[in-house]
């Protein structure tokens, strides 16, 4: 185990229903984790979601892209599994998301090597998916590239809010964060989707965004899940760091390597 000459300091950025694992692991390099979510994830039954769930039996693909949305149906409508029609095959980009629909009966018939919208189209290239009616619950503030992708390749896709991606409402550990970056009080910080790197700048004012892009590609050691995250820092002119696997344990253990 790495020894550190002084308390390491890792700024974990995840909404605080995800940090156990994260703030684990840190704990576990004999680092101190600084808790500050710039994200909140708000589980919703919006009118998209009852009408996915109306079609539920019809359904020949169910994608869920995170946890949270299984946690999101699950929470509103207990007994979905028993909604579902049987012969629905389940996708989920990650193996955490495919844990938590085992966990709850679903079941999982396909999990990318890549954890990306990507990687999940790159799989869907070998599958017939022409007229396959696919369920996709997730936040609107994902991004486009995988109900695109299915269309192009002749689905019929029912996108379903389940859960808001917001700014928390108290924004003051967000605060404290970006003044302790700028005060070299953090050595290393941690970004597992884009929206919890936009939504840093999004607090920042004006005057400490450029210092605080130097800060988080000199100083600091910037770490990404993964590339699609990286590329949003990458847009905001910082240089990050990303794992092979798109992971927290391995975000975290190349963290540590590199530290």
């Amino acid at each position: 185990m790495k020894k550190f000459e002084k308390e390491t300091i890792v700024a974990i950025t995840r909404p605080f229903n995800r940090l156990d694992e994260a703030v684990s692991i840190v704990e576990s390099y004999g680092a101190t984790p600084f808790i500050a979510p710039t994200l909140e994830l708000k589980l919703t039954n919006t009118e998209s979601l009852k009408a996915l769930i109306e079609l539920a039996d019809d359904l020949d693909w169910l994608i869920f892209t995170s946890p949270t949305s299984i946690e999101s149906i699950f929470k509103f409508y207990p007994n979905f599994g028993e909604l579902i029609n049987e012969n629905c095959q389940i996708a989920t980009i990650g193996q955490k998301t495919a844990e938590l629909a085992n966990e709850y009966g679903l079941g999982t018939d396909l999990v990318p090597e890549n954890y990306t919208a990507e990687g999940l189209l790159e799989s869907f290239k070998d599958i017939n998916i022409t007229k396959s009616l696919i369920g996709l619950p997730r936040t609107l503030a994902a991004r486009d590239t995988l109900p695109e992708g299915l269309e192009k390749m002749g689905a019929d896709v029912i996108l379903a809010e389940s859960y808001e991606s917001i700014i928390p409402l108290d924004t003051v550990r967000i605060e404290v964060l970006i003044g302790k970056i700028l005060s070299s009080e953090i050595d290393a910080i941690t970004f597992t989707s884009p929206l919890t790197a936009i939504n840093l700048f999004k607090i920042a004012s004006d005057e400490q965004i450029p210092e605080l892009v130097n800060k988080l590609s000199t100083s600091v050691l910037t770490v990404a899940i993964g590339p699609i995250t990286n590329k949003t820092l990458k847009n905001f002119g910082i240089d990050a760091i990303y794992p092979d696997t798109y992971t927290v344990k391995d975000m975290m253990d190349l963290l540590f390597e590199r530290i």
